[in-house]
């Protein structure tokens, strides 16, 4: 298993990774190969300093980094030593299974889908994010930003792609699915809402359960919950600052807001892409990292990705 990581992505890269790398290999359950890409001038002296030199790491120079602030398709094209740009090629070209970055999410997002392509029969792939439920369970909700503006026939393919990460991933037996809508009934909503339902309704792929409503989000009526990006953004966004409501008002050990940290699920999967693809928290630091890694190597292990084109093709 290879997993490649960009340790240029990242505010506070490279140290960052490089802890988060050392944190994944002192608990490693199976051998994991780590690529490291970046600058080698940057990057070796923080390994050695970090005491990282098992045979399981291997380091791949790239010495352009993409910023923040570039255009990312201008940028991969211009910058093809860039480590985002190195790393997808690597991916593509079978030498890593999987690549992770906390870097530019637009370099990330255009690296994903046209240097690995989507999955056959996928319309738009989406990024998904954790929703912690109340009851001690882990809720998946999809689209949370790649897609604003969708059809019905996106969400319906939304609802699959989540549902077969949630099972593979999550472990939960034939999940459930809830529209996210204004109210529970039947015919409720937007059109885009009223023109989902009876797709969703009809998919035998999946199991629908109906409107769910803001209030249902982090109950347990639905495991998989289904929106354009526009709302699932705003979803998510919100929920990003429960944590740090609940530590400012003196609830920082509180057992569930605590499972709100972005942290603790490290990075946000590309679904409906070939390939694995990891993407981070600018803000990541080493339990971040390493947590990015886990997702990885256990979206390599189950063979999600290869699991999703069996389902469209089917």
């Amino acid at each position: 298993m290879n997993i490649g990581i960009d340790m240029m992505g990242g505010d506070y890269a490279p140290l960052e990774a490089a802890k988060g790398i050392l944190l994944f290999l002192s608990d490693a359950k199976i051998e994991v190969n780590i690529f490291c890409i970046g600058d080698e001038q940057l990057m070796n002296p923080l390994l050695k300093e970090q005491d990282l030199s098992s045979p399981l790491l291997h380091t791949v120079h790239a010495p352009e980094v993409i910023g923040y602030n570039e255009h990312p398709t201008r940028a991969l094209k211009e910058k093809q030593a860039s480590s985002i740009a190195i790393g997808f090629h690597l991916l593509a070209t079978g030498k890593i299974d999987a690549f992770i970055s906390a870097g530019n999410t637009g370099a990330m997002l255009v690296g994903a889908m046209f240097s690995i392509k989507a999955i056959p029969g996928v319309m738009r792939p989406t990024i998904a994010t954790i929703v912690p439920k109340i009851n001690g369970s882990t809720g998946v909700l999809l689209d949370v930003g790649l897609n604003a503006d969708c059809k019905p026939e996106h969400l319906n393919q939304f609802a699959l792609l989540g549902s077969l990460y949630a099972e593979y991933i999550f472990g939960i037996n034939n999940p459930s699915v809830g529209l996210i809508n204004v109210g529970e009934e039947e015919g409720k909503g937007n059109l885009l809402a009223q023109a989902t339902y009876p797709l969703l309704k009809e998919n035998s792929a999946i199991r629908f359960t109906g409107n769910i409503e803001g209030r249902d989000l982090f109950g347990d009526k639905a495991d998989v919950m289904v929106c354009e990006g526009f709302t699932g953004n705003i979803v998510l966004k919100m929920a990003e600052t429960f944590y740090d409501i609940a530590k400012q008002r003196g609830l920082g050990n509180d057992e569930y807001f605590n499972r709100f940290h972005y942290e603790n699920y490290g990075g946000t999967p590309v679904l409906g892409v070939a390939k694995p693809v990891i993407i981070g928290h600018g803000i990541s630091n080493a339990k971040a990292f390493c947590n990015m890694i886990k997702v990885a190597e256990k979206m390599i292990s189950s063979n999600i990705c290869a699991k999703m084109a069996e389902s469209f093709q089917a």
